[in-house]
């Protein structure tokens, strides 16, 4: 393999045997190297390969400035990621994870914190998630010898929500469903004067119902519901969940 254009000392774009553009890494691979000049292939360590091109440039850009140690822990979190949660990841989980990375290190060791307001919302409407920040503390602080904040799990959480393609959820919008579903929550709580079980079966279902909930609101999309029958059956059966939803009809009209 060819250098097609050197990123570091320890990076550079190659091209593969389908000329497809890859990135290389490696502990100097790159170095005193000049584009043409074949790849010393037993310093390869890893190769890189997006399918979207502009993910691909994307990273090489990042590449540039992230270190081969920051990328390498950046894979092992995603790879440990598609284990524990069984999903499908958009590959622009390697972007913008692996910038993340760089640029919380770089914030951090010049002293600013960020808090995560929505840490334990995250925590508790994406365990899972949470969970692979919570592991991806750990592997940050043995490969990285880098000891990151809790708040740093949920943002890292964060990431692989939006990653998450078939979820039928918008990651894009993870921000504001999960703002919705802990508002909506809040007022359920205030109407009843209760507690939810969060380990309990309903409630799963009656989280994930929000979060499609919150999605269809921030899409502006609504359910074309004529049926008198049913109307007409809730306000006799259901008449205080009737009004505590009409609490978050007013809500959502007022706020959204």
């Amino acid at each position: 393999m060819k250098i097609k254009r050197v990123l570091n000392n320890n990076a550079a774009i190659s091209e593969n045997n389908s000329g497809v553009e890859v990135l290389l890494l490696g502990p100097g691979l790159a170095f005193g190297k000049k584009v043409g000049q074949s790849v010393d292939m037993e310093k390869v360590e890893r190769t890189f390969l997006l399918k979207d091109s502009e993910n691909m440039n994307k990273f090489t850009e990042i590449a540039i400035t992230a270190s081969m140690s920051e990328i390498m822990t950046v894979e092992r979190i995603i790879n440990f990621a598609k284990i524990k949660l069984e999903k499908k990841l958009n590959e622009s989980i390697y972007v913008n994870l692996t910038d993340h990375l760089h640029s919380t290190i770089e914030r951090i060791d010049s002293g600013v914190t960020l808090t995560n307001p929505l840490k334990w919302d995250i925590a508790r409407l994406y365990p899972n998630e949470y969970a692979v920040g919570k592991k991806a503390l750990e592997i940050i602080y043995k490969k990285l010898a880098k000891d990151l904040p809790d708040d740093e799990a949920a943002f890292i959480a964060q990431h692989f929500i939006n990653a998450e393609v078939e979820s039928g959820i918008d990651g894009s919008n993870s921000y504001e469903i999960i703002k919705i579903v802990g508002e909506v929550e809040e007022i359920v709580k205030d109407y009843f004067h209760t507690e939810f079980d969060v380990e309990s079966l309903n409630y799963y279902r009656f989280v994930t119902h929000l979060k499609f909930f919150a999605q269809r609101v921030l899409e502006k999309k609504h359910y074309d519901e004529d049926d008198e029958d049913i109307i007409t059956t809730l306000k006799k059966r259901y008449s205080q969940q009737l009004k505590c939803a009409e609490k978050i009809r007013k809500y959502v009209l007022d706020n959204y």
